[in-house]
């Protein structure tokens, strides 16, 4: 099942779109509906997400809008595609809705490490890589 999800993910995390290769605690699959909440380890609950990014999700659905003070569940990349909610500057990762605010707001994205790591990709010509770039502009 791991490799069938991180196949299916191009070897990405998901959430952020950093290659498995370059994330120093590498991917694992996330449960999108934690079992805590009655997710099932099944492929379509399932995501390949970087150690960072599913840290800071933990069993997390959602989170409240900063804007609408409203709860607004993450994105989930088995049904929303990542344009719909993030685009991509300087290696920062911008909210386009409120999903994308929660999810990026919760699962730290743009922490300035995380920011720093990705310009440094960046500069090497390994990020966005090109299966991140098919999803970005999906």
């Amino acid at each position: 099942m791991r490799q069938l999800v991180a196949e299916r993910a191009d070897f990405l995390s998901e959430y952020c779109l950093v290659h498995d290769a370059d994330a120093y605690h590498g991917c694992e699959v996330d449960h999108i509906l934690s079992i805590k909440h009655g997710g099932s380890t099944t492929e379509n609950n399932l995501a390949y997400a970087c150690f960072h990014c599913n840290r800071h999700k933990g069993a997390d659905l959602g989170s409240v809008s900063l804007r609408t003070g409203s709860l607004v569940r993450f994105d989930n990349p088995r049904t929303d595609r990542w344009k719909e909610h993030f685009y991509l500057s300087e290696g920062r990762i911008e909210p386009l809705s409120e999903i994308g605010e929660v999810t990026s707001r919760m699962l730290e994205f743009n922490h300035p490490e995380r920011v720093a790591f990705r310009k440094l990709l960046a500069e090497t010509g390994r990020y966005p890589s090109v299966e991140a770039l098919a999803r970005i502009r999906g």
